[in-house]
């Protein structure tokens, strides 16, 4: 595992002492082995450790800040990865926990079990490029019932100045911080839970960041005759013939293709740049309608725009594969600062999982899984 080794040199200098530089380091071998579970008791037999208390103490109370080694992983995923075509794609996911005293845990909805569930949740941001996808940053989401109570949250470490932040603040801050580390990329694109969020969508535009993002059927735009109308019946108006039958990219079950159609939107715009509701119709069932609001360069072409709405998928599967194959929702931590330590390190192993298999597919010279964007 000479890769994991220099992705572990990457943020090595974080540690002031050997003990933690040499437990991360076997914390990644843990993370990317073929235990079954990968948390600190497993992880310590694996190292042939015999107890788990050093790696106990990496997550808990050895002085490195996760957020400087979040910025080091980042930084090693754009040498590798880096693509001025590249995508960011936010979303959330969540860890299902027993108990109330894990940080942020409590009773709400996460898609990773479909319904309520007692659960911590994360904010994370993908990037993704033709040669591979991984996770770039991430936040733990902090419910009010936390933040409004100071004596919990200090329990669970959480700093006094945390203070409660919404799912859409975070994807806020984590674009921000891309943003100015200057990490190459063309395009953003998120599910309807951040696209329906207009505030974000103005705040996007305000810093150029083009877009492609989901949204509820209700949710109203501003049209060139300007006039606010809702985008489903914006889009039924819209001709027979404005419809084409395209593939977004190639799934697991191989391509995926759909009818899309798209109708211009707002009247007063910037030079250089369009507004545009993009609609994804299923063939089975012409009922089935996503919509979409997208902010793009001049002359973009409705295949440039399915083309982003279809990498919204890529950081599901970065959830899968990290969860699966990198222990990602498999940490025994209750600690505010624990948990983005654990997340930060199975961040690294996936990096290096996605950069090995990049590395594999360039040899292979297969397909890109979708080259729309580099066209």
């Amino acid at each position: 595992m000479a890769g994991l080794e220099e992705v572990h040199e990457r943020f090595v200098h974080r540690f002031q002492r050997s003990e933690p530089r040499e437990s991360a380091l076997a914390y990644l071998r843990g993370l990317v082995s073929s235990l079954e579970r990968k948390n600190a008791w497993t992880v310590a037999e694996h190292a042939r450790h015999g107890r788990p208390d050093r790696l106990q103490r990496l997550l808990n109370t050895c002085d490195w800040e996760a957020d400087e080694v979040r910025d080091d992983v980042r930084e090693f995923v754009v040498e590798r990865l880096g693509d001025r075509q590249a995508v960011l794609v936010v979303d959330d996911t969540g860890f299902l926990k027993k108990g109330v005293r894990s940080a942020g845990v409590q009773r709400q909805y996460t898609g990773t079990a479909g319904r309520v569930e007692n659960s911590q949740v994360g904010t994370f941001l993908a990037y993704a490029t033709d040669a591979g996808h991984t996770l770039i940053d991430r936040e733990l989401y902090l419910p009010a019932s936390w933040t409004d109570d100071r004596e919990r949250c200090r329990a669970a470490a959480i700093p006094d100045e945390v203070a409660f932040a919404t799912k859409t603040e975070h994807a806020k801050a984590m674009i921000e911080r891309t943003l100015r580390a200057g990490v190459p990329f063309a395009w953003l694109t998120a599910d309807e839970a951040y696209g329906q969020v207009k505030g974000l969508r103005y705040w996007l535009e305000q810093r150029g960041v083009f877009h492609v993002l989901a949204t509820r059927r209700t949710d109203t735009v501003v049209t060139t005759m300007r006039m606010d109308h809702p985008v489903d019946e914006l889009i039924a108006g819209l001709p027979r013939q404005a419809w084409k039958r395209r593939s977004c990219g190639r799934g697991a079950h191989g391509e995926r293709v759909y009818d899309w159609a798209r109708a211009p939107i707002r009247p007063w715009r910037e030079e250089g740049v369009e507004h545009w509701v993009l609609a994804r119709r299923s063939i089975t069932d012409p009922s089935e309608i996503a919509y979409y609001v997208c902010f793009s360069p001049q002359g973009t072409t409705l295949n440039t725009l399915l083309a982003v709405a279809g990498r919204r998928w890529t950081i599901e599967e970065c959830f899968q594969s990290a969860k699966n194959e990198c222990g990602l929702d498999h940490y025994q931590v209750r600690k505010y600062h624990a948990w983005y330590r654990h997340i930060t390190l199975a961040m690294a192993a996936h990096a290096y999982l996605t950069t090995v298999r990049a590395q594999e597919l360039k040899k292979g010279d297969q397909e890109p899984v979708n080259s729309t964007l580099s066209r």
